[in-house]
């Protein structure tokens, strides 16, 4: 019945608020040495208590450069941090920074910060891009959408995502998450138990001189989402 997939949605969303901003957030300020094994460690618990689990295919390419994914709410970063142990700088708008406590989730493992509203913030993600691949040996991960979505459809890919990656001569994984709606969505505030899956496709090496390779990613990504609700009927 609705009436109980809506009263675990708020349980679910309090359980995520509680471990994030009571348990991460002061642990990261404590453990300044251990803040990539608490990100991991507590999405794990996070997800455990929700009624999740996750199922992986393919395998993920931690020497990559950036991770490219779909993206329906915030399962999609809990299950990508629960998974592995992959260092991952997340890219996310600068309104989730300055979110009252709950930014630290963002600004203590020192993620990537993205101003829309500022000219030069292309400049600037082209930057702190460069200083994940080179200085901090991370892997970037980001939602070429832009925005989380309830449609099956890919929504068109943003620009900045193919700049960057031309700049820089990254190599991308794509990476397709489905069922994590079902686990937690947060259009119609509804949860239930449920298994998320994550596709890893194949890396490859941008090249800036192939005018196609942005858009026949995100027909690769399309075509995965396609399969997995035609076949298991997984929502993306």
């Amino acid at each position: 019945m609705k009436i109980f997939a809506t009263i675990r949605f708020y349980y679910g969303a309090a359980v995520i608020s509680f471990i994030a901003a009571g348990i991460m957030v002061p642990l990261m300020f404590v453990l300044k040495n251990k803040r990539n094994h608490i990100l991991h460690y507590w999405n794990r618990v996070m997800l455990f208590l929700i009624g999740g689990k996750i199922v992986s295919h393919g395998k993920r390419d931690n020497s990559a450069d950036m991770f490219v994914m779909n993206h329906q709410g915030i399962i999609d970063i809990i299950a990508m941090e629960a998974a592995e142990e992959t260092d991952l700088r997340w890219v996310a708008k600068k309104q989730l920074f300055d979110a009252p406590w709950f930014g630290y989730v963002l600004k203590l493992p020192n993620m990537i910060e993205v101003d829309r509203e500022n000219k030069t913030g292309l400049t600037k993600l082209i930057k702190d891009v460069k200083e994940t691949k080179e200085k901090y040996k991370r892997v970037v991960a980001i939602f070429p959408e832009g925005t989380r979505t309830d449609k099956q459809e890919l929504l068109p890919f943003k620009g900045g995502t193919r700049i960057i990656a031309n700049k820089l001569e990254l190599s991308i994984q794509p990476i397709v998450i489905t069922n994590s709606k079902k686990l937690l969505n947060e259009h119609n505030k509804t949860a239930h138990s449920a298994t998320v899956h994550i596709h890893y496709l194949d890396t490859f090496q941008v090249d800036k001189n192939d005018k196609e390779w942005y858009k026949n990613l995100q027909i690769a990504m399309q075509s995965v989402i396609d399969e997995e609700m035609n076949k298991h009927e997984r929502e993306r």
